[in-house]
């Protein structure tokens, strides 16, 4: 009896002091999101006052100026084609590579699965510099062969990039999932007639849903954000930088020119995205990370 009484007397310490905890890391990551959402309505001249102020109208004009004069718009869209492109490069080699890995015996399986393995500890920003230097030999040989090359300063070859560097973390948590999934459904439609493509499209993916929103959310962040092979393999191409980068420019030209509502203006634009797609895919995230561990 002193030993429930001793645990149902620190219960209360134990949730109050979880409950503190959570409202500080809240207001530590919300008080800054709302503030630089605020700043970008603010007119510049209200910036030399106080900073915690709240703005004295919607000045929307920092985001017309972020979007046309800074070119933000065009960053904007050369980071949506990446970033779909790819996510869509990923999901086409991840999801059968998964599958096969997960669901199958064959020769070689454990080969695969511990290179896939060895490759969740490889910093990608490590190697950048290889991949750099690969693709401008790749773009020299190319020019004597045809005359010209196309390896650097491509969308497409960045997105390739993106999508190869994420293979690793990609193929170890949707092979973790499928895991998990029985194999009735499976042996039903084999004995339906249904072929291993087959099967895998319309069963096992829909059943494996959840885990594939979670990666996708996951990835779309880090190719979003992502600013290191951007600027490395993009750095001869102005027009065609992505938006991380084109945001480092405009932070650099408008801190020189005091022009510090665009700046936030264009750090809304980053920002606004990711926000919105977390919105939506917030229940599926939550059961991508959690469905998986209660099968196990």
């Amino acid at each position: 009896m002193n030993k429930k009484n001793k645990r149902g007397s620190a219960e209360p310490i134990f949730k109050a002091f979880v409950y503190v905890a959570l409202i500080t890391l809240a207001v530590l990551i919300i008080v800054p999101v709302a503030w630089v959402f605020l700043a970008s309505i603010k007119q510049n001249s209200e910036f030399y006052g106080n900073p915690w102020a709240l703005p004295a109208s919607f000045y929307w004009q920092n985001f017309v100026d972020a979007w046309n004069s800074a070119s933000m718009g065009s960053y904007m869209i050369n980071s949506v084609i990446v970033t779909a492109l790819g996510l869509a490069l990923l999901l086409v080699i991840a999801l059968p590579a998964a599958y096969c890995l997960s669901r199958f015996q064959f020769v070689g399986r454990k080969l695969l699965n511990t290179c896939f393995m060895a490759g969740l500890f490889i910093n990608v920003n490590y190697i950048v510099v290889p991949i750099f230097l690969m693709l401008k030999d790749g773009d020299v040989w190319l020019k004597k062969i045809v005359g010209e090359g196309f390896l650097l300063n491509n969308l497409f070859v960045l997105a390739l990039v993106y999508a190869s560097t994420a293979l690793p973390f990609t193929i170890y948590l949707l092979s973790g999932y499928f895991a998990t999934l029985p194999h009735d459904f499976e042996e039903a439609a084999y004995i339906d007639g249904a072929g291993y493509g087959s099967t895998m499209v319309h069963i096992i993916f829909p059943m494996a849903q959840p885990s594939i929103i979670t990666i996708i959310l996951f990835n779309f962040l880090s190719f979003w954000n992502e600013y290191i092979i951007s600027m490395t393999l993009m750095s001869s191409a102005t027009g065609q930088r992505t938006l991380p980068v084109g945001l480092l420019n405009l932070m650099q030209a408008q801190q020189s020119s005091a022009q510090y509502g665009i700046l936030y203006a264009g750090l809304v634009l980053v920002m606004l995205p990711t926000l919105i797609l977390y919105i939506c895919v917030q229940k599926k995230l939550t059961q991508g990370m959690t469905v998986g561990g209660l099968k196990g």
